[in-house]
Order: C-alpha cells, then sequence, then structure tokens
C-alpha cells in the first residue's frame, strides 16, 4: 500500500462522510433543542476563563454576587454569545452531531459510552 493509495482512501471516506452527512435528515428537536445543545457545551469549554472568572467571583463574592460579578458575567455573556451566534459554529457542531449519530446507528452504542474506557481485566 502506497502513501498516495492511502491518501485517496482517507479522502474517499472523508468525502462519503460529507455525503452521507448531507443526506441525513434532522428532525425539529435534534436542530433546535439537541445541537444548540452541544453548542452551548463547546462555548462553555471555549470560554472556560471566563466561565472559571465568573465562579471564582460569584464563590468570593456570595449574596451579593449580583453587584459585584456584573464585570464577569458580561464578559462571559459576550463570549457565549459570540460563539452561539456564528453560523460556522452551528455547522461544525451540526456535523460532529451528524457524524455522532450515523456513529450511533451503525454500532448501536451511544457517544457516552464509547469514550468511557473499558475495564482490562476483571
Amino acid at each position: 500500500v502506497t502513501l498516495v493509495h492511502f491518501c485517496n482512501v482517507l479522502r474517499n471516506t472523508s468525502s462519503m462522510e460529507t455525503a452521507n452527512s448531507e443526506k441525513v435528515h434532522l428532525r425539529h428537536v435534534e436542530t433546535d433543542v439537541l445541537i444548540p445543545k452541544m453548542m452551548r457545551e463547546k462555548a462553555k469549554e471555549l470560554c472556560d476563563e471566563k466561565v472559571q472568572a465568573f465562579n471564582h467571583c460569584c464563590k468570593e463574592s456570595g449574596f451579593f454576587m449580583v453587584f459585584k460579578c456584573r464585570e464577569e458575567n458580561a464578559a462571559l455573556k459576550e463570549c457565549l454569545t459570540l460563539h452561539y451566534k456564528d453560523p460556522a459554529f452551528f455547522e461544525q457542531c451540526k456535523q460532529e452531531y451528524i457524524r455522532e449519530k450515523l456513529e450511533f446507528e451503525r454500532t448501536g452504542i451511544p457517544t457516552k459510552s464509547r469514550k468511557q474506557k473499558l475495564p482490562t481485566s476483571m
């Protein structure tokens, strides 16, 4: 097997995945609930620094967090909103959702179960 052959196989596989993902029909609940949920989770990861700053402020301020953490809250909201309104980010999450959906249909194993490590011995 040559490197060129291997690259062609990879290219064909990724183009088949793209073709499959374009053919997949998404239900209303997937486009309006599940994909936005994935977007929120990923946006929180991307805005981790601001999430941590807001959490720290809230823990330090206690009851007065509403007043004392406005700046951190505004920065966090701005970061999250930037991702929520980005069409490319939505498309990226949609493609990831479709890949997970196709993998589930192929294997019958949910993504969360696949990502967990299996015990090596009993």
